[in-house]
């Protein structure tokens, strides 16, 4: 198959269909620096052997793996110490005798041998408390060890719970129900090509304050082979919103902007990544949380708006969360914002760069046909 873009033109009557077929294979695909749902693509390499990072925060760490892996360390925890301090007591029981014969006092009431050994420190971290087996005063070495014993179970007990509830509340699982659309939308607003995308929280709670951050990333390679990342901050009209509906986030196109020169056939061309962010406090707990998203090239509609999801009833605002990624084709010039703004000001009688998004007396507009994009060229 052909990896070349093509184009086709059919002309008919009143309509002229310009067909751009996008790059297929290897060549079209472009190495992401952050999923959809947030988690970069970034794989550290560290010497071998180096668990220092995860072992001077071991809390954090045991709260970023998984839950299969947390309970199968917390199984071990418990099930190692039960042994370990089973093999304290049988040893205990051997030196003192009370294995070999059953006439002596014993350490231990009816810790005979390793098993019984093991049932009793089971009962004792857990508190079971079953009668059969105890603690007696003939041994000051088993008291010590059964009091370590005792500090032991109610620290492991402390961490496994406060790890099991600190996971629980983790912002990951909150920042899954607040979410940014799939694509962001170019089109005319008050006049000024605008980039805009949607922020929603899908459980409906209203979230107390919250920031909303863009930045534009991209990698650049030196001639000596380096890769350097490059970051541009990019200007939003609304920043602090109060997620009660959701909202649209507008971004304009102004000279300031890195994708002031870019028009539909650059963007596609060019190979950045919009990381988007809302930071914010959730208010059934008051924790800060995180919401990250970002948008490719490819992520990005020319010509098309949201839409409208609100709507006003008699005693609710009602919104329609089924058309939250939906878009709409409208009329907007296919050029850039500095061409478009350039034929604003200097408006010349067949000028390509008429501010109505009319060229030689014909609209331009884009649809779809996936997986082609199609341009559409109809006479006035």
């Amino acid at each position: 198959m052909s990896t070349e873009r093509e184009e086709h033109i059919i002309d008919t009557n009143h309509t002229t269909v310009h067909t751009l077929c996008r790059k297929n294979g290897k060549e079209g695909r472009r190495l992401r620096y952050m999923h959809k749902d947030g988690h970069f693509l970034v794989a550290f390499q560290k010497p071998p052997g180096d668990w220092n990072p995860y072992l001077l925060d071991i809390f954090t760490t045991l709260i970023e793996i998984r839950w299969r892996m947390m309970f199968l360390l917390f199984i071990l925890s418990y099930i190692l110490s039960w042994v370990f301090f089973g093999l304290c007591y049988w040893l205990i029981a051997y030196i003192h005798g009370d294995t070999q014969s059953i006439d002596n006092s014993p350490c231990v009431d009816n810790v005979r041998g390793f098993t019984a050994a093991f049932l009793f420190s089971m009962e004792t971290q857990g508190t079971i408390g079953y009668g059969n087996r105890g603690m007696t005063e003939n041994c000051i070495g088993a008291i010590i060890v059964v009091t370590i014993h005792d500090v032991f179970s109610c620290l492991l007990d402390t961490i496994v719970i406060g790890i099991v509830v600190t996971k629980m509340a983790s912002a990951r699982k909150r920042s899954q129900t607040v979410g940014f659309s799939s694509c962001a939308v170019i089109n005319l607003r008050n006049g000024v090509l605008c980039l805009s995308w949607r922020l929603g929280d899908f459980r409906g709670n209203h979230i107390l304050e919250g920031v909303v951050k863009a930045q534009l990333v991209r990698h650049v390679k030196k001639p000596v082979g380096s890769v350097v990342m490059l970051y541009q901050n990019l200007d939003l009209e609304n920043p602090e919103v109060v997620l009660a509906t959701p909202t649209t986030i507008i971004h304009k196109l102004k000279p300031e902007s890195p994708l002031y020169r870019m028009g539909p056939d650059d963007l596609h061309k060019e190979n950045f990544e919009l990381v988007v962010s809302f930071t914010y406090t959730g208010d059934s707990t008051g924790m800060l949380h995180q919401t990250r998203t970002s948008y490719t090239p490819a992520d990005i509609r020319w010509g098309q708006r949201f839409q409208d999801i609100l709507k006003v009833g008699k005693r609710h605002y009602k919104v329609d969360y089924a058309l939250f990624n939906e878009t709409t084709w409208v009329l907007v010039p296919m050029l850039c914002a500095e061409a478009y703004e350039r034929g604003r000001r200097y408006p010349i009688e067949g000028n390509s760069l008429l501010p109505s998004g009319t060229r030689n007396g014909h609209i331009y507009w884009a649809t779809t046909d996936s997986p082609e994009v199609v341009l559409v060229q109809t006479s006035l």
